[in-house]
């Protein structure tokens, strides 16, 4: 009974000298951040990770395709979600598309072109209940760096780069000190450049933001420096013909004839593919430093910039620009918004998607003023697809389908994606 005593006040005793010792937290010292890890998997995984499975939730919307009936979305660095849209006013996720890494598709004849990380998958969705890989061309395209979503500390010193790949990043709420955090901002950009360095009717339409471009026998795909050029003749066997350097930190691709036009965080570049395997540099239009996708109508090109981010800008707006002598576009009119995204144009509508700030439709018949048609308020818009009878958005984890009526639109249908 005497052991047992001893051992009980022992035991109290380290109790209270542990409690003693603790030191004391100050809160003030601590605040809530948002902390990104990385995902990764196995460089030997990815040439045999992809699979068709069935409909999942999404977790991060990225972009749109459309494709006869059907409608893709990207899960951003995760795969493609496949929607049954032959009913617009209810349509339906029917299964997705696994790829790791994945931020592009493009669609020709029933082939579906997609890439994952530096390779270009090519499938065939003929029997969209049946899809197949039907071939893989490794090492083709140039790094997009998959960047890290916006957050306040990275953890990515665990990586082991010689047998992993960063496919995507998670992000949680975590408690950090006030003065790490100060640190860790002034050598942001140190550790994202460790970060890079470690990594016709049978065509679909994409939206504003696509990397990816089909035009006739061509597919374009551009990457943070340069248009990888592919011929697609025989479109289950592309062939890799060029890779242009373009410039840097290239964001976004858009076709007009024989013109393509980068969106790049420093300004829109012109490219003339009369020689279509062979793009070449016409003419360049600088804005600074800001994101940047464009669509073009005959004589104008619409550019939005998203300023107060990692982008660079301190603000946000649509710019018009002048590309009627095609070698030196001007700008012609600027107006300020909020947080833009992507873009779309029809006919003489101009939709624009200005994040938290909603959907915004114009009359552009006179781009020095632009008149207002709708504006859709109490939404989070990224990009549009226009149809041609209807009109495709995406935002906040939702796929919203609009009609057009005269000289508005109306609110169709919407599916939540998640």
């Amino acid at each position: 009974m005497k052991q047992k005593l001893m051992a009980l006040l022992f035991i109290v005793a380290v109790g209270f000298t542990s409690c003693d010792n603790k030191d004391d937290v100050d809160d003030s010292k601590y605040a809530e951040y948002l902390v990104a890890t990385p995902i990764t998997i196995a460089k030997s995984e990815l040439k045999n990770s992809v699979d068709i499975i069935a409909p999942l939730p999404i977790d991060e919307s990225g972009k749109m395709y459309a494709y006869k009936n059907y409608i893709f979305i990207n899960d951003k660095y995760k795969g493609v979600h496949v929607i049954d849209n032959i009913n617009p006013s209810a349509p339906k996720k029917i299964a997705f598309i696994k790829i790791p890494a994945n931020v592009d598709i493009s669609v020709k004849d029933d082939y579906l072109y997609a890439d994952s990380l530096t390779d270009l998958l090519v499938l065939d969705i003929s029997d969209i209940n049946n899809i197949k890989q039907v071939n893989r061309l490794e090492n083709v395209l140039g790094s997009n760096v998959i960047w890290p979503a916006r957050a306040d500390f990275y953890e990515y010193d665990e990586i082991d780069y010689n047998t992993e790949i960063v496919v995507g990043w998670k992000t949680e709420t975590e408690k950090r000190l006030i003065e790490d955090y100060e640190n860790n901002f002034k050598g942001r950009n140190v550790a994202f450049a460790e970060i890079a360095l470690a990594n016709d009717a049978s065509v679909g339409q994409g939206g504003s933001l696509a990397r990816f471009k089909i035009v006739e026998d061509y597919l374009y795909a551009v990457d943070s420096h340069n248009i990888n050029v592919f011929n697609i003749q025989d479109l289950g066997s592309p062939k890799n013909l060029d890779t242009v350097f373009a410039g840097f930190d290239i964001e976004t691709i858009f076709n007009r004839g024989n013109h393509l036009f980068l969106g790049s965080m420093r300004g829109m570049y012109i490219y003339d593919i009369t020689s279509p395997a062979t793009p070449t540099l016409v003419s360049e239009f600088e804005h600074g430093t800001a994101c940047d996708p464009v669509v073009v109508d005959e004589n104008y090109a619409y550019v939005t910039l998203r300023g107060g981010n990692e982008c660079g800008a301190t603000e946000s707006g649509l710019f018009i620009i002048d590309i009627s002598d095609i070698t030196k576009p001007t700008l012609k009119k600027t107006y300020p918004m909020d947080s833009p995204y992507g873009l779309g144009i029809k006919d003489e509508k101009l939709f624009v998607c200005d994040g938290d700030s909603g959907l915004k439709v114009y009359d552009k018949t006179n781009v020095e003023n632009l008149v207002s048609l709708n504006h859709f308020k109490d939404i989070n818009t990224f990009d549009v697809i226009p149809l041609t009878e209807t009109l495709l958005m995406v935002g906040d984890e939702k796929l919203y389908q609009y009609q057009y009526k005269e000289n508005s639109i109306k609110l169709l249908s919407t599916l939540l994606l998640q």
